[in-house]
């Protein structure tokens, strides 16, 4: 009844369905790793963030060249800042509120000079492109606990004087007089002696698993789903031959007894075909009649 299967057009759907089912698994593997990264930058931000600051000496380097483990950890700077090379980075916004953050460079008592974000300004109502003002930070030497973040790439983009365009260390570097580390630079978390007026902070990201792992199960869904198909498929090829041969029995049997022939043969492969046939067939239920309505409904009221 199947023996269709083995024929080289449902052998080459065979094959097609596997090919896809194998593919729906390597997209449903990429998806679950793309979790398993998501859930890695969670894990992170959930070690790193409020974790006690530990000192510029002991992640030096980390300014140089940030590797990935350390991005928000805490640390902890003292020196001065450089008020005179302030900058705002253009076209960052907060809580869907365009804005911009503004960025100082601290010169620390070794000697370096590292880059902090101080914190976020809504745009200014008084000049188009410019904040209405830049709250300074205390002068004087001060004490900065940050969290730190690797320097963005380049937009090629430019911005007018006194801005960026994105917090690239290499281009701010170029813009001053003296060197700095383009590695890292830090997200503020506090500051003492804190100024009097502040940007507003940033708030901790939060991040969330997204939809891979719902993907990852369509994809699944999507390879199991293409082999019930092809069942259904070859079920009702299958259903099809069966009635077809049922028919052709039937009239083969029917020409045999117009014709006077011996049609014994020819009405045993009718009713063969049509059994066949049959158990393709849903049977359909009887309605019962309107006699045995009554009948029911008499036995239900205790007369019968």
């Amino acid at each position: 009844m199947y023996r269709f299967l083995f024929s080289r057009q449902w052998l080459t759907y065979l094959g097609l369905a596997i090919l896809f089912a194998v593919a729906c698994v390597f997209l449903s593997r990429w998806q679950m790793s793309r979790l398993a990264e998501t859930q890695a930058v969670i894990d992170l931000v959930n070690r790193n963030y409020n974790a006690s600051p530990v000192p510029f000496d002991q992640v030096a380097d980390q300014f140089k060249q940030l590797s990935s483990d350390h991005e928000w950890q805490q640390v902890s700077l003292h020196g001065t800042y450089d008020v005179a090379d302030t900058r705002v980075v253009r076209n960052r916004p907060l809580n869907g509120q365009p804005g911009y953050e503004v960025v100082v460079p601290l010169r620390l008592d070794s000697g370096q000079a590292v880059i902090v974000d101080r914190g976020w300004l809504p745009i200014g109502n008084k000049e188009q492109g410019k904040p209405d003002s830049v709250p300074a930070p205390a002068s004087g030497e001060v004490t900065v606990v940050v969290r730190l973040l690797p320097s963005e790439a380049s937009l090629n983009r430019g911005a007018p004087a006194g801005q960026l365009a994105e917090i690239n260390l290499p281009n701010y570097a170029a813009q001053l007089h003296y060197p700095i580390l383009t590695g890292a630079y830090g997200l503020m978390a506090s500051e003492s002696p804190a100024a009097a007026v502040t940007p507003t902070a940033l708030p901790m990201p939060q991040p969330d698993d997204g939809t891979h792992l719902s993907y990852a199960l369509q994809w699944l869904a999507f390879g199991v789903l293409m082999f019930i198909g092809f069942g259904y498929a070859a079920r009702q090829h299958a259903r099809n031959k069966a009635i077809d041969a049922a028919a052709e029995a039937a009239e083969a049997a029917a020409t045999a007894r117009e014709e006077g022939l011996d049609h014994v043969e020819a009405q045993r492969a009718a009713d063969a075909a049509a059994a066949r046939a049959a158990r393709f067939t849903p049977r359909k239920r009887r309605r019962p009649t309107a006699e045995e309505e009554e009948d029911a409904i008499l036995d239900a009221q205790g007369y019968r």
